[in-house]
């Protein structure tokens, strides 16, 4: 018999309903046997998530998500045996953490009361600097950030049950030390285990996030995610989680990282009707580069053959040209005064002047604790302090001048310096000195 009680069974009052399981949901699928493939499956994967979950899943439209990103998996990602056992335990793991937040909102209808006022979305193109944008603004407490092991462990919500929150703190830093990874990781993305996480697993858990493509050789998908899938659904189930991380807690804005948001920037809007959204900027080539190797390394972990570096470059090069796309189109529509945009070099240069000059284009003052949190999260984490990520845009079998023409609309719209450029004139200051 399963442990978890029906949803019908739930206690309403906090004293009972400590008697719910806590354990984090759908960590684990059951084993498939040694050597056998396990050809992914929607409906088995879904079925497995209600099982552990006690209830049947209720976000309809969900289902033809991952049904596509199955089909795209089988036509195109050539999963070896043990990424195909990786990936439906992940999808599994996301599904079930989906559903219980569903019945979190059953049992608790009020949760659905909770408001998320004023959210900022950090954003920007891929690898543009987003994520250590997004470690300075946690520097912040007048912001909620998504934690890293809430993504992983949501429930139960933090606000009704705080004692647990410690436990899956250490469950999350235990499973960092043993996680899958690659050699570089850590130079090329900033992750602790308490740290500030992006959105990505949120939106995973309806199949809605165009990181997927980059954890999957699945171009077929992305068109899907681009063209027909329903991504109001995908981010009321992002707010929905929000929700329940926020609840019997005190309210603050959330700022919420995801590079792809700028794919749904008017559909954020219909969701969180006064959302702003803070944009990076940094050199077009840089980013694609940069894209091209965290792709390569992320493919390669669950790919039953080498991975081609070319063909990583043709897709990415797509992917980006998308992104620069929906950005350009926000930014010519109505609502472009929602969008404050941001020199990368500048904030990486002088994080604390950049910080005052955000806060004040949104009506904020920054206060001197922020300033002096900012200045020692610089001073501990300088470049290259987690080791060297060096990237070249020819290892893709791309032409730095051809993407330079390509993107030129995108570079040119915003006055982006070439990276090289910057560098030569920090250089040449530093000579002068």
């Amino acid at each position: 018999m399963d442990a978890r009680l029906a949803v019908d069974q739930w206690p309403r009052d906090d004293a009972l309903a400590r008697e719910i399981q806590s354990t984090p949901m759908g960590v684990l699928a059951p084993e498939s046997a040694t050597g056998n493939r396990v050809m992914l499956d929607a409906y088995q994967i879904v079925a497995e998530a209600e099982r552990q979950s006690g209830r049947s899943d209720q976000d309809g439209a969900v289902l033809g998500n991952l049904q596509v990103l199955i089909d795209a998996l089988h036509a195109t990602a050539g999963l070896s045996v043990d990424g195909e056992r990786l990936t439906e335990r992940q999808f599994i793991a996301e599904t079930s953490n989906r559903i219980e937040a569903q019945r979190w909102l059953d049992a608790y209808p009020d949760i659905d009361n909770e408001m998320i006022e004023a959210p900022l979305f950090l954003t920007g193109l891929p690898r543009s600097g987003t994520t250590y944008f997004q470690y300075l603004f946690d520097c912040d407490d007048r912001y909620r950030l998504i934690r890293t092991w809430q993504t992983n462990f949501p429930h139960p919500p933090p606000g009704w049950d705080p004692q647990s929150v410690e436990g899956r703190r250490n469950q999350w830093a235990t499973m960092m030390a043993t996680r899958p990874s690659f050699e570089g990781f850590d130079a090329m993305h900033l992750y602790d285990a308490d740290g500030s996480d992006e959105c990505h697993a949120l939106l995973q858990s309806s199949y809605g996030a165009a990181g997927l493509h980059n954890l999957f050789d699945v171009p077929g998908y992305f068109e899907y995610l681009l063209n027909d899938l329903d991504l109001e659904q995908t981010y009321r189930i992002h707010q929905r989680q929000l929700k329940l991380f926020q609840w019997r807690q005190h309210r603050k804005p959330w700022a919420l990282k995801y590079p792809n948001h700028v794919l749904a920037m008017d559909t954020i809007i219909r969701v969180y009707p006064d959302a702003r959204f803070l944009m990076t900027h940094r050199d077009p080539i840089q980013t694609l580069a940069s894209i091209c190797k965290m792709t390569y390394h992320l493919r390669g972990m669950r790919s039953a053959e080498p991975v081609d570096p070319h063909s990583v470059g043709r897709q990415m090069r797509y992917f980006i040209r998308r992104h620069i796309d929906r950005i350009l189109d926000f930014e010519r529509g109505p609502s472009a005064d929602r969008v404050i945009h941001i020199d990368y070099y500048a904030l990486a240069a002088d994080p604390v002047s950049a910080l005052r000059d955000i806060h004040h284009r949104l009506n904020l003052s920054t206060p001197e604790s922020v300033e002096r949190a900012v200045s020692q999260w610089f001073k501990e984490n300088p470049k290259n302090a987690r080791g060297r990520n060096d990237y070249a845009i020819e290892q893709w079998g791309l032409n730095a001048e051809e993407i330079a023409e390509e993107y030129a609309d995108y570079i040119g719209y915003f006055d982006i310096p070439r990276e090289a450029d910057v560098k030569n004139r920090g250089a040449e200051h530093r000579q002068n000195r």
